[in-house]
């Protein structure tokens, strides 16, 4: 079902729908929201309209900021109304607006805690995370504590309910949990809530971009959070903060990396040009806009809109900018506001401060850091750029094998950050695949879900080196990958002097920890609960022996693995008696209580993995 025709919904205008329905029209509302795509008509002014026979017209009409924010936005003509399924139905259909911020609440003198205030403006409890004993609690409010408590039952049902079962009401009860955690100021719940909305809406509509790994993540990182918020014991870490719009930054001077496609499912097309401060802090600034691969390609040479600066994205990848009242988003996106002036600089060299600090760690050690930060961040944020130098081994399929320059390094694999046939990631790892023994600098995104898997964005010669690459002065010293099409010129020609290729059989024999691991029969088991609930789960503990089915686990030696995924398999199959000796349902919290061990277990258990592959 495609939604671009309608605009952006609040999620407790469309939880707040579906609430008002009686149960004999929710049991409709599934259905009925498959069809209004067909019927959607958008008018010159930005409203949507979806008639429903003859009686009935719902019409959309965004506020300002074009998403539906009120009630009173979303309007029928038949007699039922608001309380209606068609109004309901094409709210259903909407795609989910992000929430916006909420006002920064003003201190209370008379609710006093342990940690101080009970409630206090956002600066002063940024400052005061900094600044308090690692000692003093974090003491929640009632209010955060039933709306954890709330958050959490809703989670549970939806994950024993499973994507075939979770239509528009068990999303509206996720949808109302989640706005609830909103006013009680939770703001990394709510967005663990909304992915699994989202998930779940684009599992449900077979979506393209819809991958049954991250909807189990999503509903891992939901129950997580809202399990340890709900017993009381979360910390700050977990209450998480709201995002805030651009703060000022002062002056930066930044300096330009590399330029990073971008192309995403829903048909969104642009460039991410990646800086680096003079301190070291990280910086970006994006052109995304919809528009498809042909949109990723041509923005890669667009202009930057920033401070009135006369330069491309490909001149700032190997230029800079000194700017003066910057502003700064909290994960390092540079505003283009009225009072922001940025002046062009020469770029720097990646063998120059403050670039070379990116090389000069192991990559192993960068990924161990990423890996142990992974669980505490709150939005889910991708890996952060490491830099390594390598020689190359050969190809194994679309990938590329390398080997770190240092001693006992272990096998790299380099997979195309975006293999779109449009953009040239491919054809360039192609192209270095063809000169065994190559020694080249790369900075790429390591993927943390993969063994030893780095995801290249840029690669350039090493200073001194014979065997490398021979790039253009204009390019300074490196190529990205996904606009620069690497040439034959490029490389250096093969002489006696050059290594000897590595034999093939070296590239196609990679040792892979992660995927000849047995961990994979408790992933199939947790996704399998995801996608079919409860039910699913119980049933294939019914057709396979758990000693059979989880005897490779216990031989291998993840033995507690072997157990969780046992305990969660009975559980699944439990099915209480009343005092009359009649089946009835269960309660969803011991499943889930059950599943979120069984995933988190997993999940520690890759990562290990993930890292011991890098070392």
């Amino acid at each position: 079902m495609s939604t671009d025709l309608f605009p952006p919904v609040a999620p407790e205008v469309l939880a707040e729908a579906v609430e008002s329905l009686t149960a004999r029209l929710r049991k409709k509302l599934d259905a009925a929201i498959e069809g209004c795509a067909a019927g959607a008509v958008r008018a010159d002014g930005g409203d949507v309209t979806v008639r429903f026979g003859e009686d009935a017209l719902v019409t959309l009409r965004p506020g300002p900021t074009g998403t539906v924010t009120t009630a009173e936005q979303a309007l029928c003509t038949c007699l039922l109304a608001p309380r209606c399924l068609h109004r309901a139905a094409v709210l259903g259909a909407a795609p989910l607006a992000d929430a916006a911020p909420l006002p920064d609440p003003q201190p209370d003198p008379q609710a006093q805690s342990p940690a101080g205030p009970a409630v206090a403006p956002a600066a002063e409890q940024d400052a005061a995370s900094d600044a308090a004993p690692a000692d003093v609690p974090h003491v929640l409010t009632a209010a955060q504590l039933d709306a954890a408590a709330a958050l959490w039952q809703a989670a549970a049902e939806a994950l024993a309910a499973g994507v075939t079962a979770a239509g528009a009401v068990v999303q509206a009860e996720l949808l109302r949990a989640a706005h609830t955690a909103r006013l009680a100021r939770l703001p990394r719940a709510e967005a663990a809530t909304l992915r699994v909305v989202r998930g779940l809406r684009a599992a449900r509509e077979r979506s393209g971009a819809h991958r049954l790994a991250d909807l189990t993540g999503a509903f891992r990182e939901l129950l997580h959070t809202a399990g340890l918020l709900a017993s009381g014991t979360a910390g700050p870490a977990l209450t998480g903060t709201a995002r805030r719009a651009y703060q000022p930054g002062g002056s930066l001077r930044v300096y330009g990396l590399c330029r990073e496609p971008v192309l995403s499912a829903t048909g969104y097309g642009g460039v991410v040009t990646h800086l680096l401060a003079a301190d070291g802090s990280r910086h970006s600034v994006s052109d995304v806009r919809p528009g498809g691969p042909a949109r990723a390609r041509g923005a890669g040479s667009a202009s930057v809109a920033l401070g009135g600066a006369v330069l491309d994205h490909a001149g700032l990848a190997r230029g800079g900018f000194l700017i003066a009242g910057a502003t700064v988003s909290a994960d390092g996106r540079l505003g283009a506001g009225s009072g922001v002036r940025a002046t062009p600089l020469r770029g720097i060299p990646w063998t120059a401060e403050p670039a070379a600090a990116l090389f000069a760690r192991p990559a192993a050690e960068a990924v161990a850091g990423q890996l142990a930060d992974r669980d505490t961040d709150p939005d889910g944020a991708d890996a952060a750029l490491l830099g390594c130098e390598v020689t190359v081994v050969g190809a194994a399929g679309e990938d590329l094998l390398v080997r770190e320059v240092r001693p006992d390094a272990p096998l790299l694999r380099l997979r195309a950050a975006h293999p779109h046939p449009e953009l040239p990631h491919t054809a360039n790892l192609r192209r270095i695949a063809a000169h065994p023994g190559l020694v080249l600098r790369v900075l790429g995104r390591p993927d943390l879900d993969r063994a030893a898997t780095l995801r290249p964005l840029a690669v350039g010669p090493v200073a001194g080196a014979e065997y490398t690459l021979r790039l253009p002065e204009e390019w300074l010293g490196r190529a990205d990958l996904g606009y620069d099409l690497l040439q034959g010129s490029h490389f250096p020609p093969r002489t006696a002097a050059a290594p000897e290729p590595a034999p093939a059989a070296v590239a196609v024999d990679a040792p892979d920890p992660l995927t000849d691991s047995p961990l994979w029969r408790v992933r199939r088991l947790l996704e399998a609960g995801v996608a079919g609930g409860r039910r699913a789960v119980a049933e294939a503990a019914r057709t396979t022996e758990p000693i059979s089915s989880y005897g490779p686990l216990r031989r291998a030696g993840f033995t507690a693995a072997a157990e969780l995924a046992t305990a969660l398999a009975a559980e699944a199959d439990r099915r209480p008696r009343d005092a009359f000796g009649r089946l009835t349902n269960p309660s969803p919290d011991a499943y889930a209580w059950a599943w979120l061990a069984a995933s988190t277990h997993l999940a520690a258990a890759e990562r290990s993995l993930v890292a011991a592959s890098w070392s």
